[in-house]
């Protein structure tokens, strides 16, 4: 089924939900019924989204045959593999097997429970003995923060202060005439970016392993190592303390309002379409042109049955090629780091979040650690990488956030 179609499809979900939903007195039936039609929405978007990337990388591919053929950099990237398939398995003295130089360039930096082939749980269903072909991922959602942010990138580690200024409280003034001016100086400040060491933590392998497996280990671990740096950064470039670590956005972002308004109460697992206008607005104008919101998904659950004081949903369907899904006409991210619906929880935040900087010093160190395990005949991989968040505000609040009520 094509794009479009699905499109089409997912557009009248939502409107049969909607309508359900704007029931007077909806049964027990029509709630179950609305979760189970909003979830298949969901998976519709997923579908969608997949459709359209592989379209898109198959523009690319198109775009390529036009111009004769693959560029330069694919050359290298296909070495890159066959250098990390052959460092995997035998270190740098495997690198000699691909009989080219340029691997030792490539890969002069080396990229609980072992992994091995006698234990089907620790990996011995990747042995070809009835093997299937596919290694079945338990999946978890994460990330959020990486996509909405401005990415710094740094060859190196060492501190760097990121400038800031604050002269929206000075204005000019009327001269007269002979009339000497006064001086009035530009308050500026500095938050400093500094470089934290995340670790993926050991991952054992057994030579056995390594050497039976028919599965692309390869590149199923790096993935896995990187997948645990990036889950551990999220949660500390959302609520990191600032100490020694990461600032999390919800640490820095200055609060917005409190779910149920002026009473403060009665909203701990829930808000309403005013309590997302007041986020809206406690936000500047100039930061509202460029803004999101952030939530986790149950959060966006409850959103989704919201309606303004005419009845129309605030959450709309993205109907053109590429156009997000938004809420009061604002595109969204889900993070799941984000805490849940609770009394005095944060749950919902709304601004820029380019103003949101994540540093990213260049280069992941994937280690190789032979010797250490040589006793038990296995090797070890580890990666590190260094990061940093803050929030750049200087001094008007880029970013603000919801807090359910405490009672």
């Amino acid at each position: 089924m094509k794009s479009k179609q699905l499109r089409a499809k997912r557009f009248k979900l939502v409107h049969d939900a909607q309508k359900l939903n704007a029931k007077t007195r909806p049964s027990a039936d029509d709630l179950r019924q609305v979760d189970r039609m909003f979830k298949e929405i969901d998976a519709l978007k997923a579908q969608i989204d997949r459709i359209d990337r592989a379209e898109a990388l198959g523009a690319e591919n198109l775009e390529l045959l036009r111009n004769g053929g693959k560029p330069s950099q694919s050359v290298d990237r296909d070495l890159e593999m066959k250098t990390f398939h052959a460092w995997m398995r035998g270190g740098l003295g495997g690198l000699s097997a691909l009989k080219d130089d340029r691997a030792l360039e490539i890969y002069d930096k080396q990229f609980q429970a072992a992994q091995s082939t006698g234990s089907d749980v620790g990996g011995g269903y990747t042995v070809p003995e009835g093997f299937f072909g596919k290694l079945v991922d338990a999946e978890k959602a994460y990330g959020g923060m990486i996509d909405a942010s401005f990415i710094m990138d740094t060859e190196s580690g060492n501190a760097i202060p990121v400038p800031t200024d604050n002269d929206t409280v000075n204005v000019g003034a009327l001269l007269g005439e002979n009339t000497q001016t006064t001086t009035q100086d530009i308050p500026f400040g500095a938050v400093t970016m500094n470089a934290f060491t995340y670790s993926s933590k050991l991952v054992l392998v057994s030579n056995q392993m390594l050497q039976d497996t028919a599965f692309d280990l390869d590149s199923w671990l790096a993935g896995k190592l990187g997948t645990r740096i990036a889950r551990a950064t999220n949660t500390h470039f959302t609520t990191g303390t600032g100490a020694a670590q990461p600032t999390g956005v919800l640490t820095a972002a200055a609060l917005g309002n409190t779910a149920g308004g002026s009473t403060t109460s009665g909203s701990t697992t829930s808000v309403t379409a005013d309590d997302l206008i007041d986020l809206e607005h406690s936000v500047d104008p100039a930061y509202r042109k460029n803004a999101t919101f952030m939530m986790a998904d149950s959060a966006l659950k409850v959103i989704k049955k919201l309606k303004d004081g005419i009845g129309r949903p605030l959450w709309r369907v993205g109907l053109a090629d590429g156009a997000p899904d938004t809420i009061n006409g604002y595109p969204y991210s889900i993070n799941q780091d984000f805490p849940a619906m609770a009394p005095s929880a944060k749950s919902i935040a709304f601004g820029d979040f380019k103003h949101y900087f994540v540093r990213r010093v260049a280069g992941v160190q994937l280690k190789r650690l032979t010797e250490r395990y040589a006793d038990f005949n296995q090797v070890g991989f580890i990666a590190f990488q260094r990061w940093d968040g803050q929030l750049i505000d200087a001094g008007t609040q880029p970013i603000r956030y919801l807090k359910n009520s405490a009672s």
